[in-house]
């Protein structure tokens, strides 16, 4: 009888291959400087020392915004070594101030002590109803009381596929009802993005807040 790979050894499978065939300004979700994502976490934190956590980061430049502005409990999960490995080459001596998690993000048990939770162009990647239930239980059971949960996901109007994988694009509405158990939505707007290639790309961008119970 033929095995079947499971989705997430699928995911690590597909996302080591797109980061060790292209240079990081060569996808399409390169940011340089991404100030809209590191002003959403800033303004979100409730100070230097608390816990941060990049879901899909990958090669992501966010954290080198926020190593500059002094956080010091940085960690970024991502299902590709590659990525991290990339990222890790990036920052030399700094990696060491960040905590890398390779995991896929369905299959994370880390402790409940995220005071922020950013995922920006991950959680469009679940096409799956059952997937994105079990992301909302894992984001519920990871972030602490009346933390901050900040989703940036394709919007309505955004693509339909990204690196050679459908998405599921959505509204505010869709991202409040996904996570509807756990957290209430505090703020959503819609921004543009531009790829290295000149594309426009919209998102939609989600801040919700943890249940205190």
């Amino acid at each position: 009888m033929q095995s079947i790979m499971p989705h997430c050894a699928k995911r690590k499978i597909h996302w080591d291959s797109v980061y060790g065939s292209h240079a990081e300004q060569d996808v399409s979700w390169f940011e340089l400087a991404p100030n809209v994502s590191f002003d959403l976490v800033r303004l979100n934190s409730n100070g230097l020392t608390g816990s941060i956590m990049d879901v899909g980061g990958g090669n992501s430049h966010l954290v080198d915004l926020l190593l500059e502005a002094g956080f010091s409990n940085v960690r970024v999960l991502d299902v590709s070594s590659r990525a991290i490995q990339m990222a890790q080459a990036r920052l030399g001596q700094r990696a060491r101030e960040i905590t890398w998690i390779e995991s896929d993000v369905l299959e994370w048990n880390g402790p409940r002590d995220v005071d922020i939770w950013h995922d920006r162009a991950t959680y469009h990647f679940l096409t799956d109803l059952a997937d994105r239930a079990l992301y909302a239980k894992v984001a519920a059971r990871t972030i602490v009381p009346s933390g901050t949960l900040i989703v940036e996901t394709f919007a309505l109007e955004g693509p339909r596929s990204c690196s050679g994988l459908p998405v599921q694009r959505a509204s505010a509405e869709t991202i409040q009802n996904d996570f509807a158990s756990d957290f209430n939505l505090l703020e959503s707007f819609v921004r543009e993005h531009i790829t290295p290639t000149g594309a426009r790309q919209l998102f939609q961008v989600c801040r919700l807040q943890r249940k205190s119970s």
